[in-house]
C-alpha cells in the first residue's frame, strides 16, 4: 500500500475552493459529469459518473474534507484528506491519500494531478 501527498496552488479563495469541492452543482460544472455529494458525515459520494466513490467522513467548512475512497475489498480503508490554506496566489490545496493499492498508485496520482486538481485549477482560471 502506498501514500500520496502533494500541495497544489489554486487561483481562488479557500471558500471558493471548498464550495467547488462540496457543492454538487459546482462540482458538476467543473467535472463535466453527474455527481452525488453531501456535506453530511457518513453520506456516500460519487464523482465522474462513479469513477470515484466513497464515504464522506468529516467536514470543516472552508478548511478540510475527509473521505474514504473505495478500492474493492481492501482491508484498510483509503483515506483522503483535503485541506485548504490561504496563499498569496489563492489557495494552497493539500491533498493526502493513504492506503492506495500498489497497482492503482500511478493511475491515481495522474488522476489527482490531471483530472481532479487539474480541472479544478482550469475551472478557476476561466
Amino acid at each position: 500500500m502506498k501514500e500520496f501527498k502533494k500541495y497544489f496552488i489554486v487561483p481562488a479563495s479557500p471558500e471558493e475552493v471548498y464550495e467547488a469541492l462540496t457543492n454538487p452543482t459546482v462540482l458538476e460544472t467543473w467535472t463535466g459529469d453527474a455527481v452525488e455529494m453531501s456535506t453530511t458525515p457518513g453520506s456516500e459520494f460519487s464523482l465522474w459518473e462513479g469513477s470515484i466513490v466513497g464515504k464522506n467522513l468529516e467536514f470543516e467548512e472552508n478548511r478540510k474534507i475527509v473521505q474514504q475512497w473505495y478500492f474493492g475489498e481492501q482491508e484498510e480503508p483509503s483515506i483522503v484528506t483535503i485541506k485548504t490554506h490561504a496563499h498569496k496566489q489563492g489557495t494552497s490545496l493539500e491533498v493526502k491519500q493513504t492506503n492506495i493499492p500498489d497497482e492503482d498508485y500511478d493511475d491515481l496520482v495522474e488522476g489527482w494531478e490531471e483530472s481532479y486538481v487539474g480541472n479544478l485549477i482550469s475551472f478557476f482560471e476561466g
